[in-house]
């Protein structure tokens, strides 16, 4: 079975967002110094050969954890679809 995989990557909560701060002073600076803090994060779409549903959870978290995802400072979430 083929399953697609939507992974988001955002910084931790706790640590400061560099990027997320630099979008903010622009949108400010735009006139839309109504919007707050702002996250910028990753998204990566990718395809997942398995038998199961379970089975294309684990290799996606397998990924997430051996490449995609600094755990240090990154946090991920995704969802499967079955394609």
């Amino acid at each position: 079975m083929k399953f697609t995989a939507n992974i988001t990557v955002m910084p931790l909560k706790e640590l400061l967002d560099p990027q997320g701060k630099a979008v903010t002073e622009s949108l400010h600076k735009l006139g839309l110094s109504h919007l707050e803090n702002v996250r910028v994060g990753k998204h990566i779409t990718l395809q997942v050969t398995a038998a199961t549903e379970a089975e294309a959870k684990t290799k996606t978290e397998e990924a997430c954890k051996k490449l995609l995802v600094n755990a240090v400072m990154e946090s991920f979430e995704y969802t499967l679809t079955e394609n």
